[in-house]
């Protein structure tokens, strides 16, 4: 018996935002990826003191919400997955995430440094990084405690993730 996989054809197919229910993005992107459609997941690590111990837990960088590549033309099966309550956009079009958000995001997540959630900033110095693991990610520079942060942002959701960045690798964009 041969699996069925979804056919893409690349220009049809972009990144949608899902709202989900609470607290199962894991489970709804383990579930699209199992109906052969990427997903993006981002999470992060955190401690978080109990009564006896601090623990380390895995929270996601955007509580609610996952990322799907489909044909938003065929989105049936997206919907009927377990957990997913919506696909986000105006009224009942779904709106694409920009396609340079879901690199610069990926490119965050893959560089292996520790992530975590930020305001949504608009206002800021937008930059690029020019070397490096994320080399290519686009965001703002932010200055905090000493330390330099770029900031992601996922405007469709408005919300943003900060990663600490060294200044050198950085260059603006006009």
């Amino acid at each position: 018996m041969v699996k069925r996989t979804v056919e893409y054809q690349e220009e049809q197919h972009r990144w949608y935002a899902l709202y989900t229910r609470s607290r199962h993005e894991r489970i709804v992107a383990s579930n699209l990826t199992d109906k052969g459609y990427p997903v993006c997941f981002p999470s992060y690590r955190t401690q978080r003191k109990r009564v006896d111990r601090i623990v380390e837990i895995e929270l996601p960088l955007f509580p609610g919400y996952i990322f799907c590549h489909f044909n938003a033309t065929r989105r049936m099966p997206i919907l009927t997955t377990p957990g997913v309550v919506e696909v986000i956009g105006a009224g009942k079009v779904p709106k694409p995430v920009e396609d340079h958000e879901i690199a610069s995001l990926q490119s965050l997540i893959c560089s292996g440094r520790p992530l975590q959630p930020w305001p949504f900033l608009r206002a800021g110095q937008r930059i690029r990084v020019r070397a490096g693991s994320m080399s290519g990610a686009l965001g703002i520079l932010l200055q905090a405690k000493n330390q330099h942060r770029l900031v992601v942002s996922i405007t469709l959701l408005q919300r943003s993730v900060a990663v600490e960045i060294d200044q050198d690798y950085v260059e603006p964009v006009f």
